[in-house]
């Protein structure tokens, strides 16, 4: 292994040499990012409001510093990264119809894009392994049913086709490691732009977990749940190491109901529930607002804003969950060995800012 040494024969630390130099580089192109990015260990990509009433979406460090920041002509809810690439896009919330797509660094002029007629996103997708194409969860309304539509990131995402969730309110989607399958919660809420916000379908929710092949639309493996638990919305997703499908949810029956929120799947296993200390599963208040795994620590970490609460464990030990108490808490990155938190009251990380963060938070 190369090992660099200064000129007084002391080791240099190659990630040091690497930080450094790449700083200098960027102090010369991009003073104010460079300035930001010089003791960064992550980088991170969210939406927000501005104190001003408007909203944006940001690329900031670990310490809540921010490198760039674009305006949204709409309020956004989560952010998509491509790391090869760099490619990022954010969504309007349900029922938005626009996005917006960027450069994680800051090299592309934004670009604006919406979801046809007869649909609006729900606020997630994922760009295929190759960064070439990007996928949307949206709704059918008319038709009454979930699609993910498919966008050109080589052709001004320009929308090309689309696939179908195999099941309703598809929220968040998520490529699998194999590149080629898209994981997907089906919340089973019925909604329409006519009425705002509001669920069409309580008493006959249908939440499912769907395994789509992104490449013919082929339904691989569905996870319905339960009739005696229809009322809990699968909402969120995220993959482990050893590709491992977790998701939480949402509960949309009565406020005194204990429920389970967190599980697991994938293809050719069965859906399985977590059991938290009843501690921890009372933080959330039936509410999962973010899920993410840390693929180096094998830890998990879910965020309820209703709860003010993020409770993070390890799968193999879920009765030595920790809680932390962060109010309006609801974004989540794996971040070193745990996790960097948002607040939908300005705090990023610990630090407060006067930007008001969205749901979900992602590292670029």
């Amino acid at each position: 292994m190369l090992r660099l040494k200064a000129r007084d024969g002391r080791a240099i630390d190659r990630r040091d040499f690497v930080r450094a130099a790449g700083a200098s580089f960027l102090a010369a192109l991009m003073p104010r990012p460079a300035a930001a990015l010089a003791n960064a260990d992550a980088v991170f990509t969210s939406a927000y409001r501005a104190p001003d009433g408007s909203f944006g979406v940001a690329t900031l460090t670990e310490a809540g510093e921010i490198v760039h920041a674009w305006r949204l002509p709409m309020r956004g809810h989560d952010v998509v990264a491509h790391h090869a690439s760099g490619r990022c896009a954010a969504f309007a919330r349900r029922p938005g119809t626009q996005g917006l797509a960027f450069d994680s660094a800051g090299g592309m002029k934004p670009q604006i894009f919406s979801a046809p007629a007869g649909r609006h996103f729900y606020g997630h997708g994922a760009f295929s392994a190759d960064g070439r194409l990007l996928y949307a969860t949206e709704n059918d309304f008319d038709g009454v049913r979930g699609v993910v539509g498919i966008y050109d990131a080589t052709d001004g995402y320009t929308r090309i086709g689309e696939l179908p969730s195999h099941g309703l309110g598809p929220h968040e989607a998520m490529m699998m490691p194999d590149g080629r399958t898209l994981a997907i919660a089906n919340g089973g809420i019925e909604t329409h732009p006519d009425y705002g916000r509001a669920m069409l379908n309580l008493g006959a929710m249908k939440p499912s977990i769907a395994f789509v092949d992104c490449e013919t639309g082929d339904l691989l493996a569905r996870h319905d749940l339960p009739i005696e638990m229809s009322r809990l919305s699968t909402r969120h997703v995220d993959v482990g190491s050893d590709g491992r499908l977790w998701f939480g949810c949402q509960y949309q029956g009565e406020a005194g109901d204990v429920v389970p929120l967190i599980g697991h799947a994938g293809i050719g296993e069965p859906l399985a529930w977590l059991e938290l200390p009843h501690e921890a599963g009372a933080a959330l208040m039936n509410y999962v607002g973010a899920i993410s795994v840390n693929r180096h620590s094998g830890l998990v970490a879910v965020t309820s804003p209703k709860g003010n609460a993020a409770v993070e464990f390890h799968p193999g030990a879920p009765g030595d969950a920790r809680i932390l108490r962060i109010k309006a808490v609801s974004g989540l990155a794996a971040d070193g060995g745990g996790f960097a938190y948002s607040s939908m009251k300005g705090d990023f990380n610990g630090r407060a800012r006067p930007q008001l963060w969205d749901n979900h938070i992602r590292r670029v």
